[in-house]
C-alpha cells in the first residue's frame, strides 16, 4: 500500500476524534483545501509510490530494475522487434512462415535461463554472485548489436546468430534482476504485486519512447540494434559485497549445484507447482502467433493498408503507452483478486479482443465508416491493456512457487516453460501459416489463421482449473520446501536487497494496513 493509501485510512479512521471534534465550518475548509491538494497529490503518487519501494527495498535494486526492464526489455527491445520486422522483410526477404521460425529461435537463450540462473545461484566469480553475469551480457549484447549494424546484409545463419547474441544478453540480465525479484516476493510477500507493477511500467516507459523513435531511425538509418551497453554499468554499480570465502568457492559452488538441482526436482514435482506451470505454458502456446503474416499484410501497398515505417513504429508506441495503462489497472484494482478469477476473466478478454484482428483483415472495419489508422490502434490499445492485465498476474504467481536459496534457478525454470510456450506459439503459428500458403504476397487465408489462433484462445478456458484458488499474497508452497534450501545460498548472498528483520516489520505492517482497508 502506498504512502496516500495509508494517509487516506487515517484520515478516515472512525477513532480519530480530532477530525470529529472539528466544526462543520472547519470540516468543510478541510475538504476544500484536500479537494485543491488532490491534482498534485494525484501527480505526486507515483514518486512516492517509488520511493516507498526504495525505502524498503535496496535502491540499487529499484536502479537495477530500471536498467534491465526499462532500457534493456523495454527501450532496447522496441528496437530489436521493429529492427527484426523489417529486417527479415525488406533485407533478407524471406517469407512470412519462415519469418516465425526464426523468431522462435530467438526464444533459445530464454529456454536457457535455468542454466543461467544455476550459474547466478551457485557459482559466484571472484566472491560476486551478480555483478559478473551483468557485465557478461552486456559484453555479449553489445558485441552482437554491433556486428548486426556493421555487417548488413550477411548469410541468414550469421545474422541469426547476431540476432541471438543480443536476446541472449537480455536474457542473462533479465535471469540475474529476477533472481533478486523473487527473493524479495518470498521476504516481502505484500510488496510482490507492486515489484511486477515496477518491473510492467518500466518495460512498458520504455518500449513507448523506443517505439517511438524505432519507425524514424528505420527509415533513415535501416535496421539497427541498440547495444544494452548500461548493463556493463550495472555491473558495476549495483550494490553487492564480496564474499570472504573465495577458497572454497568451487567447493561450495559444487555443494550448492547439488541442493539445487534437489530442491527444484522436489518443487516442481508439488501439484499446486505443476499444476500452474502446465497452465501457463499452455495459455501461451495455444496463442498461437500470426504476428509475421499480419504484418506483411499491414505493409503490403496492394493488398493491406500498406503502413509505412514510421507509422508502424506509432502503432508499437501507443500500445506501449496501453500497458502502461494495463499496469495501473493492475496495480490499482485487481492486485487482491484470487488467480483463478482473474485469469479466468483475463484469458476470456484476451480471446474476445482477438477478434478485432479477425475484423480488420475482412475489413469491416471500413464497412462500419472506421479509418485504417484508427481502427488499428484502437485494436492495439486493447490488446496490450488485456495483454498485461493477464501476464503480471502469471508472473506473480511464478514468484509464490519459488523456494528460498534457489530462487533465481527456479524462477528461471518457470519463465523457461513460459519462454517454450512462447516459442511453441510462433512455430505453431508459422505452420499454420504455411499450410494455409500465406506468403509475402498472398494474404487469401489469413483470415483462417486469425480465426483458428482466437478459437484456441477460447479454448484455453478449459484449462482454469489448474491455477490455484488463492489470494496473491498467500503461500502457495509448504514451509519446509519453501525455506528447505535458504542455507544454501542466503548466508552468502551479497546482494542484500532489503535487511531480513526490517523487512519481515514492514511486510506485517502492509499486512495489516491491508487488513485495516478490508475492514
Amino acid at each position: 500500500m502506498d504512502p496516500l493509501e495509508t494517509q487516506e485510512l487515517v484520515g478516515k479512521s472512525p477513532t480519530d476524534s480530532s477530525k470529529q471534534a472539528l466544526p462543520n465550518s472547519e470540516q468543510d475548509q478541510a475538504r476544500q483545501t484536500r479537494a485543491r491538494a488532490s491534482p498534485l497529490s494525484f501527480f505526486m503518487e507515483p514518486f512516492q509510490w517509488l520511493q516507498m519501494l526504495s525505502s524498503q527495498l535496496n535502491p540499487t535494486f529499484i536502479f537495477g530494475v530500471l536498467v534491465v526492464y526499462g532500457l534493456s526489455q523495454g527501450f532496447s527491445g522496441s528496437f530489436f522487434k521493429v529492427v527484426t520486422d523489417f529486417y527479415w522483410k525488406d533485407v533478407q526477404k524471406v517469407q512470412p512462415s519462415a519469418v516465425q521460425l526464426y523468431i522462435g529461435l530467438y526464444y533459445i537463450p530464454w529456454v536457457m535461463k535455468p542454466i543461467w540462473g544455476l550459474f547466478t545461484d551457485v557459482f559466484p566469480v571472484r566472491g560476486y554472485k551478480r555483478r559478473p553475469y551483468f557485465l557478461v551480457a552486456g559484453v555479449l549484447g553489445c558485441v552482437s548489436a554491433l556486428m548486426v549494424a556493421s555487417l548488413g546484409k550477411v548469410p541468414i545463419a550469421v545474422a541469426l546468430s547476431c540476432l541471438i547474441g543480443i536476446t541472449a544478453g537480455v536474457a542473462i540480465a533479465d535471469v540475474t534482476i529476477d533472481a533478486c525479484i523473487a527473493k524479495n516476493s518470498i521476504e516481502i510477500r505484500a510488496l510482490a504485486p507492486d515489484m511486477q507493477s515496477l518491473c510492467g511500467f518500466c518495460s512498458s516507459l520504455g518500449a513507448l519512447i523506443g517505439y517511438s523513435s524505432s519507425g524514424f531511425f528505420v527509415h533513415h538509418l535501416g535496421p539497427q540494434a541498440v547495444p544494452p551497453a548500461l548493463l556493463i554499468v550495472l555491473g558495476f554499480v549495483i550494490y553487492e559485497e564480496r564474499s570472504a570465502t573465495l577458497q572454497s568457492e568451487k567447493k561450495r559452488a559444487v555443494e550448492d549445484l547439488q541442493i539445487a538441482l534437489r530442491g527444484m526436482s522436489k518443487t516442481i514435482k508439488l501439484p499446486q507447482v505443476w499444476k500452474p506451470s502446465l497452465y501457463m505454458y499452455l495459455s501461451l502456446a495455444l496463442s498461437i502467433s500470426t504476428h509475421e503474416g499480419q504484418f506483411y499484410w499491414y505493409t503490403d501497398p496492394k493488398a493491406g493498408p500498406a503502413f509505412s515505417q514510421e507509422f508502424v513504429g506509432i502503432i508499437y508506441a501507443v500500445g506501449a503507452l496501453a500497458s502502461i495503462v494495463g499496469v495501473l489497472i493492475y496495480q490499482k484494482t485487481l492486485k487482491n483478486y484470487p488467480f483463478r478469477s482473474l485469469l479466468l476473466y483475463a484469458q476470456l478478454l484476451y480471446g474476445m479482443s482477438g477478434m478485432l484482428d479477425l475484423i480488420f483483415f475482412l475489413r469491416w472495419n471500413l464497412v462500419l465508416g472506421i479509418p485504417d489508422y484508427f481502427f488499428v490502434i484502437m485494436e492495439e490499445c486493447v490488446t496490450r491493456i488485456i495483454s498485461r492485465i493477464r501476464w503480471i498476474p502469471m508472473i506473480v504467481l511464478s514468484t509464490r512457487l519459488c523456494p528460498l536459496g534457489i530462487e533465481g534457478t527456479f524462477f528461471a525454470l518457470l519463465m523457461c516453460i513460459d519462454s517454450l510456450g512462447a516459442l511453441s506459439s510462433k512455430w505453431g503459428g508459422g505452420v499454420v501459416l504455411h499450410l494455409f500458403h500465406v506468403t509475402r504476397n498472398d494474404f487469401t487465408n489469413l483470415w483462417l489463421a486469425i480465426l483458428i489462433r482466437n478459437v484456441l484462445r477460447f479454448a484455453t478456458l478449459g484449462l482454469i482449473f489448474l491455477v490455484p484458488k488463492v489470494d496473491q499474497e498467500d503461500d502457495l508452497i509448504p514451509p519446509d520446501i519453501l525455506t528447505a534450501n535458504s542455507g544454501a545460498s542466503l548466508d552468502d548472498d551479497g546482494l542484500e536487497l532489503a535487511p531480513f528483520q526490517e523487512t519481515n516489520e514492514e511486510a506485517q505492517l502492509l499486512v495489516d494496513e491491508e487488513n485495516s482497508l478490508k475492514t
